[in-house]
């Protein structure tokens, strides 16, 4: 055999790690994306060796297998079209999948171009060091004194528009920011999460310098939030989900689902989106589906109401229903308002902060034949040893500025939690 067989050889009998794999395409610069869907262990992870990334949309029924990750609001993407930054799997790994040994890794697709070869003998080389990645993961959150200030003002102003009648609901965010000292092994954050929160949909995307005219980012999120999806054979699903609680009662004990109690202002909030949702259906004269709902859903530390929607696909001869739902519902009313338009013009001139890829959309499309996507929330971006977290508050007429900026605080602690 050639030297680069040989290294290849090498690599794939002993086998490389995700952490191994994910420091090569961090270390040569190409996009990749690494999650786990909710319920499940197996983990998978994709690198794209292609062009560079640019928003293009988002067509769940002709892209090629890959992962797609879409702004919140995106400036250049065409109306309706719900744009993405699709990374394509030319190279694809899968990590314990059932039946196998804990880490192990398998390759499922590998790109034999000299590209692809010269990934494989990156990773190889990655291998024969000590330490693939830093190990850090400690952390410490840098303080604001004028957060949370600033943040009930605008839930307050906010208010004061909803009881003018100028919209109905309006999501704020926030941020805080974490210091790592030095830049984390993310694998290992990975992991902590998916342990944390075996539930959610855990995922970490890296987008090289240049991607979107932005540096270097990594982005790093547990979301308990299915945006749309359909599986292998067919069936589209979508939820809406809004209320948030502590799933613990002050003590520490923790609640049951069937003991939560919510105000009149979460189940309005929730009712809303759940509305919405039925209102895309009869936008697309669609009546088949079923309802499941609302009833109160533990996400980690967290309680939501939540109502499940599904519809065979097959059986109403829809097969583009994901991606016509895609583009009617991003984004969400559980993540900007109601009216759209009204709710997202009152987050753009009040929020002091891009919110990027926070409360886009994000996960695997035609993976397995299957395509997951998920709304982008208790998620955080990391560039270098610095992490920005983000979290929201739903907001209605009835909203406490000082109990909607301890919602943002708990969906914070979701990330902090999961990652010590």
């Amino acid at each position: 055999m050639t030297a680069l067989s040989d290294s290849l050889a090498t690599v794939r009998l002993s086998s490389p790690s995700l952490s191994h794999i994910w420091q090569t395409a961090y270390e040569t610069a190409h996009p990749a994306a690494m999650w786990r869907l909710p319920l499940q262990t197996e983990k998978q992870l994709i690198v794209h060796l292609g062009d560079t990334l640019t928003e293009q949309p988002t067509d769940l029924d002709e892209r090629p297998p890959g992962f797609a990750i879409g702004l919140f609001n995106s400036a250049s993407a065409t109306h309706n079209e719900a744009s993405a930054y699709y990374l394509q799997a030319d190279q694809h790994y899968v990590a314990d999948a059932p039946g196998t040994a804990p880490g192990s890794v398998q390759t499922r697709h590998l790109t034999h171009t000299a590209v692809g070869e010269a990934f494989e003998q990156a990773v190889w080389r990655v291998m024969q060091q000590d330490s693939p990645a830093s190990a850090a993961t400690s952390f410490a959150e840098v303080p604001d004194p004028e957060a949370q200030a600033n943040f009930e003002a605008t839930v307050a102003e906010a208010v004061t528009e909803m009881k003018a009648g100028n919209f109905w609901k309006v999501v704020i965010s926030r941020t805080k920011t974490l210091d790592f000292g030095q830049q984390p092994d993310v694998t290992v954050l990975f992991d902590r999460l998916c342990a944390a929160y075996p539930a959610a949909f855990v995922s970490a995307v890296f987008l090289p310098e240049g991607t979107g005219g932005q540096p270097a980012q990594i982005w790093l999120s547990a979301t308990p939030e299915r945006l749309v999806s359909v599986d292998a054979n067919g069936l589209f699903k979508t939820v809406a989900l809004a209320g948030t609680q502590s799933a613990y009662y002050p003590d520490g004990t923790l609640k049951r689902t069937a003991d939560a109690l919510w105000s009149q202002k979460e189940i309005e909030e929730q009712a809303l989106v759940s509305r919405y949702i039925i209102g895309c259906f009869k936008k697309i004269r669609l009546r088949e589906y079923h309802e499941e709902g609302p009833k109160t859903a533990q996400a980690g530390n967290l309680m939501h109401l939540c109502s499940q929607y599904s519809v065979d696909t097959r059986a109403v001869n829809f097969p583009q229903l994901g991606t016509v739902m895609l583009r009617l519902l991003h984004p969400t009313s559980a993540v900007c308002g109601m009216p759209r338009p009204e709710a997202l013009a009152f987050i753009q001139a009040h929020e002091r902060h891009n919110r990027g890829f926070y409360a886009g959309f994000l996960g695997p499309v035609n993976i397995d034949a299957a395509s997951s996507l998920f709304v982008h929330i208790r998620c955080l971006k990391l560039a270098g040893q610095t992490a920005t977290l983000y979290a929201g508050a739903g907001l209605t007429e009835d909203s406490d500025p000082q109990k909607e900026w301890l919602e943002t605080e708990m969906k914070c602690q979701t990330l902090v939690r999961g990652m010590r």
